[in-house]
């Protein structure tokens, strides 16, 4: 695993895009604080730049950095989530422009899986997390579902199995810092 982390990791700074493994389901990946590179995301999945994507965070200090007031709530809601939750956050910090949506919101994980924990210490910042498919598509459930536009249109393939039985997207709730909260998707 090790190996793997080292070579996303690279193609993370070279501000080039992965197609990995999460917690959820294969996704397709970049450094969320570098707008080229997101841009690349969006023109791979062939997707509006007004549609927001999802980043992961491995831990809630990266979160707190990037995120101007995290509400109490969230942290009630990461510790007591059976399930990978996804949380929009208002006002981000030190992200890419083009992922921020246009009501100044954000949406991130923080990632439970082990590569993913492990590949964004590594890295150091917010990774990209967006579902392996071209937008409208439905998502691929695993590895072989992904179609060959996917596959030829990123930089790195990470190589490790599909360990995840049951891949399904995560929960997103969106938190408002003036106390709403919203369930978006269960």
């Amino acid at each position: 695993m090790k190996e793997e982390i080292n070579k996303a990791k690279e193609i993370l700074k070279s501000g080039g895009l992965i197609l990995y493994p999460t917690d959820t389901v294969w996704g397709i990946g970049c450094d969320a604080t570098n707008p080229k590179a997101v841009k690349k995301v969006y023109a791979l999945k062939q997707r509006e730049d007004s549609k927001a994507l999802i980043c992961l965070v491995a831990h809630q200090a990266m979160l707190e950095r990037h995120v101007k007031e995290v509400p109490d709530a969230a942290y009630d809601i990461m510790d007591l989530a059976t399930k990978p939750t996804t949380i929009i956050f208002d006002h981000p910090v030190g992200i890419a422009h083009n992922l921020i949506a246009s009501d100044d919101s954000i949406a991130f994980r923080v990632a439970s899986d082990k590569f993913c924990q492990y590949l964004l210490n590594k890295f150091g910042k917010p990774i990209v997390s967006t579902s392996a498919n071209i937008s409208g598509f439905p998502t691929p459930k695993s590895f072989k579902d992904i179609s060959p536009e996917i596959l030829k249109g990123v930089d790195y393939v990470v190589n490790l199995p599909d360990e995840n039985k049951d891949p399904s997207p995560s929960s997103i709730i969106k938190l408002s810092n003036d106390g709403l909260v919203k369930v978006i998707r269960e």
